[in-house]
């Protein structure tokens, strides 16, 4: 993975390694973008909308980032012919990527007898579909370089569910079979396709469960951590399932969740 020699010059551990991160406009998706900067990859962030992209972008720069280091891909990850025509453009440019990080998604919650078809079949393509989409993608010019890494954003929500969840349960439940079979294809191949799944994150999505005084008292009851998941409690865990220092690690699901699928 990464340049010829498999090193890293400086001292970073992604230097000269290029990385997409799908829905990174914010919340994980933007903390990994930036944590793979800071470690000296040239980062590709998505989002569907070119503002909300760019402005992500500028953010990143005025922190410190590099400016050339930073690329703007916006593109609806949900979208097949969208996704083909923007990996397409991303690779003639940048050759195989080193790394891609499926994070893009979305909830839209409702008890199932209430819920609607269409919002069924949202969650499922923009939490799953796309994931698929985007890898298969990325993964033709991985495998032409013998090397690469898949990172699927999962949730513990593919081993725990709650109530009014269940179109995002069956996403990430599906996800964590997608990645799985992603290792069964691709290792032979050079590849690596994993999951993280996050335990409960103080992230804008989750903003209205934070402040509600109830829910969040529940959470941090429920988590042996006593605590929310901060962002940067995912950005380490998943910058190392993307590193050399993880390269035995194949069709692996790491859960980072403050211990709340360990307990009962």
């Amino acid at each position: 993975m990464g340049a010829a020699d498999g090193t890293s010059s400086g001292g970073a551990r992604f230097s000269g390694r290029r990385v997409l991160v799908t829905g990174s406009t914010r919340g994980i998706g933007a903390g990994i973008a930036a944590g793979f900067l800071r470690e000296g990859a040239l980062v590709v962030l998505n989002g569907r909308s070119e503002d909300g992209v760019r402005a992500a972008a500028d953010r990143l720069v005025a922190e410190g980032a590099p400016a050339d280091r930073v690329r703007v891909a916006a593109f609806d990850v949900a979208d097949a012919d969208a996704v083909d025509a923007a990996l397409a453009a991303l690779h003639e440019e940048l050759g195989a990527f080193d790394a891609v990080v499926n994070n893009a998604g979305v909830q839209r919650r409702a008890p199932l007898v209430d819920m609607t078809a269409e919002d069924f079949r949202g969650v499922i393509e923009v939490d799953l579909v796309s994931a698929f989409l985007v890898a298969r993608s990325a993964a033709r010019p991985m495998i032409e370089a013998g090397a690469g890494v898949i990172l699927n954003i999962c949730s513990v929500q593919s081993s725990i569910v709650r109530p009014t969840t269940g179109n995002y349960a069956a996403a990430k439940t599906g996800l964590v079979g997608l990645t799985r079979s992603m290792c069964a294809e691709w290792a032979p191949l050079g590849l690596r396709a994993n999951g993280l799944a996050p335990g409960y994150i103080d992230t804008e999505l989750n903003a209205a469960l934070v402040a509600d005084e109830a829910f969040s008292s529940w959470i941090t009851g429920r988590t042996p951590a006593r605590r929310w998941g901060a962002v940067d409690d995912v950005v380490g865990p998943a910058l190392w399932l993307c590193s050399d220092e993880a390269r035995f690690v194949n069709g692996q699901v790491l859960r980072v969740d403050g211990g709340m699928t360990a307990v009962i």
